[in-house]
């Protein structure tokens, strides 16, 4: 197998691991103002991820920064022509970070209201804006000869790229109700059980069109790859586990939805990187835009040392705070409360 190939799978690995992990990060955050009845339990919701959210952003950081390595004429025309997409995403991610860290920093209920407004607004965003670039890469954009993004803003927002957005969006919702379910007990519990239930047949339908849409862009026939039909087959899954009542295996089982339904969109992509509207003589490759030989087996040496260690390191994280956590753990407004990453689990 050529470098090339090589480089691509890691990238395409690095991106569902963001989504796998990062996803119900970003669903929690979306819900934990509709799931949350009182301050007690918005601090309960929001300490399910406080150990782990920050961690979990790095597979983004490092997805670009594979993506810039091993493909620097991808990178490079990506992210020009996907400037002020990418500015979004960044405000995004740092109101949603702040958000995260300072909503219990004050005592007011003002305070604390315009933070939940803005963590949500963020966890919204991030989704949407990553699911619209990814899946313009596989619709196509305007890219010229040489590499050069010909368009405009308006261009960005194509109807499979906005659709792809949706997706994931959706299953980041639900990724994150699973997570809510797993992960607390009591009232907050039942409330994301209830939610995940009434969202999975949403969820599964527009995964469904989305695979269908994708297999058809793709010009590959009606017939599902396999990561398209374990897409399919995992939102069902969920189904079946959230009606019995099987916390675990819902939440397997929508980490295996998100983690198909982006692997088939790089899987329908390769060997290209992105699809240029202009002309197909105009797609970049993982040939025309990658490093030199040497640099990417250099690359390659390093990753095989440092990605067991960092699956190791957030595995003993997700090990240590493994327990659920119940609204009694936090007190009501103007007394003491624990700082976002020092929530104690329930015992």
């Amino acid at each position: 197998m050529e470098f090339t190939t090589v480089w691509f799978i890691i990238i395409a690995v690095l991106w569902v691991g963001f989504f796998v992990l990062e996803g119900f990060d970003l669903g929690v955050g979306m819900l934990h103002g509709v799931l949350s009845r009182d301050e007690a339990s918005r601090r309960a919701v929001l300490h399910t991820i406080g150990p782990v959210w920050d961690g979990n952003e790095v597979w983004l950081v490092t997805a670009g920064a594979a993506m810039f390595a091993a493909f620097p004429g991808w990178y490079a025309t990506l992210f020009s022509g996907f400037y002020l997409a990418l500015v979004l995403l960044l405000a995004g991610l740092i109101v949603r970070g702040i958000a995260i860290e300072y909503r219990d920093r004050v005592d007011g209920a003002r305070w604390r209201r315009t933070w939940t407004v803005l963590l949500t607004a963020g966890s919204l965003i991030v989704p949407l804006v990553l699911g619209i670039a990814l899946g313009d890469l596989l619709h196509g954009v305007p890219v010229g000869r040489d590499q050069e993004y010909a368009g405009t803003f308006a261009d960005l927002f194509t109807g499979y790229g906005v659709f792809t957005g949706i997706t994931m969006t959706a299953l980041c919702l639900l990724h994150g109700a699973t997570f809510l379910a797993l992960k607390t007990s009591g009232e907050i519990r039942e409330r994301a059980h209830r939610l995940a239930r009434r969202a999975v047949l949403p969820v599964g339908l527009v995964v469904l069109a989305f695979v269908f849409w994708t297999r058809s862009l793709a010009d590959q026939g009606i017939l599902l790859n396999l990561l398209e039909l374990a897409a399919v087959l995992a939102v069902a899954a969920a189904a079946w586990a959230i009606s019995s009542g099987h916390d675990g295996w819902a939440f397997g089982a929508t980490t295996l939805a998100m983690a198909a339904t982006v692997g088939s969109l790089f899987t329908e992509l390769y060997p290209r990187v992105m699809v240029s509207s202009t002309s197909s003589a105009f797609d970049l490759t993982v040939d025309n835009t990658a490093s030199g030989p040497y640099a990417l087996k250099v690359m390659t040496v390093v990753a095989l040392v440092l990605l067991p260690v960092v699956l190791i390191y957030q595995g003993w994280t997700y090990h240590v705070f493994r327990k659920r956590i119940s609204a009694d753990h936090f007190p009501a407004p103007g007394q003491a409360s624990p700082g976002p990453l020092t929530a104690r689990p329930e015992s």
